[in-house]
């Protein structure tokens, strides 16, 4: 497998102080978001990192573990998803995607590292989310996600009444042949500001792919704001 990790971000939703560098350089604990899972990044012999706002902030970061450094020049007028297939000419094995602003157990490897496309769901999202932000904004922030047969059914949109039993965690593995074809299925859509999970789930719809579900209960922090912030550096120091 080989690794590309979507660090174009300039966290907008962080206060102007934290906006000097790219948001998965945003301090946790005296440690950039990125230094918390070096010994995630390291299982990888295949690394490729993909920058945009200030991207020189993560130059020294890149060349000393080892990343191929690829610049989305489009970081303000696209997403993720246009970040992730300026990749597409490197990619020579099954991928996995990995935000650039979550923090999490290295342990997933071992279950990336399974046959198929797999997407990690955690479990205890909503004891998260609820330390985040107030409750009544949890709906409009959380994301729907439905899971059949263990695979994934529906991704993204507002959750309306009850709350999903788990959430996305911006982890996602792809066999090669499934990356190549969702490639070649975005480049046919006009909206090239698509988000990944209206992404994913237009794949699924449409293309049918099969995206099996892993469930996750380990460490996991999301960072998006002042508020994660504080919830991350408080969580860490349980773990």
């Amino acid at each position: 497998m080989q690794l590309v990790l979507l660090a174009a971000g300039r966290g907008n939703r962080l206060p102007k102080k934290f906006r000097n560098q790219p948001k998965c350089m945003t301090l946790i604990k005296n440690k950039s978001i990125l230094d918390h899972n070096l010994n995630f990044y390291k299982k990888f012999n295949n690394r490729i990192i993909i920058t945009g706002y200030k991207s020189e902030k993560i130059k020294t970061f890149a060349k000393k573990y080892d990343f191929k450094i690829l610049k989305n020049i489009k970081f303000r007028s696209t997403n993720m998803v246009f970040s992730l297939f300026l990749s597409s000419k490197f990619i020579k094995q099954d991928v996995v995607i990995c935000y650039g602003d979550i923090i999490f157990d290295e342990s997933i490897y071992k279950k990336l590292n399974l046959k198929g496309n797999l997407m990690p769901v955690n479990l205890n999202w909503l004891n998260l989310w609820k330390r985040r932000m107030a409750t009544k904004m949890i709906r409009k922030d959380a994301e729907n996600l439905i899971i059949k047969d263990g695979y994934l059914n529906s991704i993204g949109g507002k959750i309306k009444k009850i709350y999903p039993s788990s959430q996305f965690m911006g982890l996602l593995k792809l066999e090669k042949k499934s990356f190549f074809m969702m490639r070649s299925f975005f480049n046919k859509l006009n909206n090239k500001k698509i988000d990944m999970t209206s992404f994913i789930n237009k794949v699924i719809k449409i293309k049918n792919l099969k995206i099996k579900t892993i469930k996750y209960k380990k460490k996991w922090l999301e960072i998006d704001n002042h508020k994660d912030i504080k919830v991350s550096n408080s969580s860490l120091k349980k773990w």
